[in-house]
């Protein structure tokens, strides 16, 4: 990395933050082929602009390609994104395994019900961890806004059958 204080090259961006952008691209398209052309596209776009991103020097990298992750991810809904889907043998899985994946499958279904805007602030609070001031600042919207569509989200995700099961083991 960097000396502290300075801006990180797009090259040592991408190693450290890859692995983040990649879960996050996960979490809002529901399909690890389509996280990837989306994590692609916005380092590409973010590549074109990378001297520019950080000119008062606070770091805005990351915000900078989860918005353009967002909007791209946006703008392939409205034009039906459509790509080849691979099939291929599963590998052996063990009951742990099944269980994490029929979980990771329940909150990728009840996730994909959202409206998109709903659950690009839930993929970015919860999943990224990111404060509502940050998310509002991702999406380029109101800390309202991002108030509003995360109780409403939530509201939809408490009343998923999808969910129930697993809500009820853990009380």
């Amino acid at each position: 990395m960097p000396e502290v204080g300075s801006a990180p090259t797009f090259e040592e961006f991408v190693q450290v933050r890859g692995a983040a952008l990649l879960r996050t691209a996960w979490f809002l398209t529901g399909d690890h082929q389509k996280a990837e052309d989306l994590v692609q596209t916005a380092l590409a776009k973010a590549w074109l602009h990378w001297d520019s991103i950080d000119r008062d020097g606070t770091g805005s990298h990351m915000a900078y390609v989860r918005r353009v992750m967002v909007t791209t991810y946006s703008g392939w809904w409205h034009r039906r994104w459509n790509v080849e889907q691979p099939y291929a043998a599963p590998p052996e899985l063990t009951q742990a395994r099944v269980e994490d994946t029929e979980l990771r499958r329940d909150v990728l279904a009840a996730l994909a019900k959202l409206p998109r805007g709903q659950r690009s602030v839930v993929v970015l609070r919860f999943f990224e961890d990111l404060t509502e001031a940050q998310t509002a600042e991702s999406l380029n919207c109101s800390v309202g806004t991002v108030k509003s569509q995360t109780a409403r989200a939530l509201a939809v995700l408490r009343r998923s059958p999808l969910l129930a099961d697993e809500e009820s083991s853990h009380v």
